[in-house]
């Protein structure tokens, strides 16, 4: 057990979540199929067609989706993710979400496809997957609002849909961390390491991405209610570290970054920006303000060991993409979906996020085996990390 920065005692969780290296670019094993975008599956369908029926995994008839199956064969997956810059998705989410469905089902199939940032890119992947007949469909929207139209339509076909960590309205389940507790945390953090008053910048993240209005929400119930006063704020479009690090530079151009007291940047690629462009301001390393971050990168956890940013919020993906495989197949085996409760009017998956610093780093992403020390450790931070207890 640890303590996250809200006080309450946190259980770590299991220690049994593969390493990066261990995640990236996984082999699909015998009797698991991985499909690439928009590569159709020939032969599963000549064989499928000769044999009549495909079958979830010990699925009856009524199991729902788009084709018809007996309990001979297996289902098919659609995992649609938004983008590949950030680090989590190729890096985690995708082989935890991967590697549950081959426990839990090794005859079924993922189709996988990854939008690029580009709606109109997993628009015609969400046909896609569509036409192939999915049995359920796993979407991480690039744009959560516009989303809405794309669950129509699967739904239309009889295609369920798991809204993946971005809520969309509409979708059958929803899986995510509770996003605005994401943002109070961050909140409290940057207002605790003030200790006071102070002028701040605020990074959001972007505005079609409905988890970043309630990391915003979040954190401004907690900042508005500080002494801290918000001198410059910016809603960034696709979350770009490049657009971070220029409009800080902007705003330095009129504010003494001697003078900020921190920056409140929603995701560590933001707040890698917000550094680079402090530095480049020539601010010390040493003299950084507070930066918040999340999402755990591993830059991150290197800057926040050497003392460049103060903290990220880490979101246990294995709970959630092995969560979100689970949820696929009990819809697939016609069987409710357990331990969801409502949000927005959708039976969800809602999850806990956990704060770290430079204090316990060992005790969150090490002891999860996220990152290890060699990860973490390389030669340009062995002095920080044997300062920090991590050599």
């Amino acid at each position: 057990m640890y303590l996250s920065l809200d006080g309450n005692a946190r259980a770590v969780p299991d220690s049994s979540t593969p390493r990066p290296s261990d995640l990236r670019g996984p082999d699909p094993k015998e009797g698991f199929t991985v499909h690439q975008p928009n590569r159709r599956a020939a032969a599963f369908t000549v064989a499928a067609l000769a044999a009549g029926v495909l079958a979830a995994c010990g699925a009856n008839e009524e199991s729902g989706g788009g084709s018809d199956e007996t309990a001979s064969g297996g289902a098919t997956i659609a995992l649609l993710l938004p983008e590949s810059a950030t680090a989590r998705y190729e890096a985690f989410d995708r082989p935890l979400f991967e590697a549950k469905i081959q426990e839990l089902c090794p005859d079924c199939e993922i189709e996988y496809f990854n939008a690029d940032q580009d709606e109109t890119k997993q628009a015609e992947q969400v046909d896609s997957a569509i036409s192939q007949n999915v049995d359920v469909m796993v979407l991480d929207p690039v744009n959560g609002v516009a989303a809405a139209s794309l669950v129509a339509d699967a739904q239309a076909a009889d295609i369920p849909v798991i809204a993946y960590d971005r809520f969309i309205e509409g979708a059958d389940y929803y899986t995510s961390f509770d996003n605005e507790r994401v943002g109070e945390l961050q909140g409290q953090a940057l207002v605790d390491a003030v200790g006071g008053a102070g002028d701040i910048l605020m990074l959001n993240g972007s505005p079609d991405d409905p988890n970043a209005a309630q990391f915003k929400a979040g954190a401004h119930s907690v900042i508005d209610a500080s002494e801290l006063t918000v001198v410059g704020e910016y809603d960034n479009p696709d979350w770009s570290p490049d657009n971070a690090q220029a409009w800080t530079t902007d705003q330095l151009d009129t504010i003494d970054p001697a003078s900020l007291a921190g920056v409140y940047a929603a995701n560590d690629g933001q707040a890698g920006g917000v550094i680079a462009a402090l530095t480049g301001a020539g601010l010390p390393a040493d003299q950084l303000p507070p930066v918040t971050g999340q999402d755990a990168e591993l830059a991150a956890i290197q800057r926040i060991v050497a003392g460049e940013q103060y903290m990220t919020i880490y979101k246990p993906i294995k709970v959630e993409a092995e969560g979100a495989a689970e949820a696929a197949i009990s819809i697939v085996n016609g069987e409710e979906v357990a331990d969801t409760t409502d949000f927005q009017g959708v039976p969800s998956l809602i999850h806990d996020p956990i704060v770290v610093t430079a204090d316990n780093v060992a005790d969150t992403v090490v002891a999860d085996d996220f990152w290890t020390v060699d990860d973490i450790c390389t030669d340009e931070y062995a002095d920080a990390c044997a300062a920090a207890g991590l050599s």
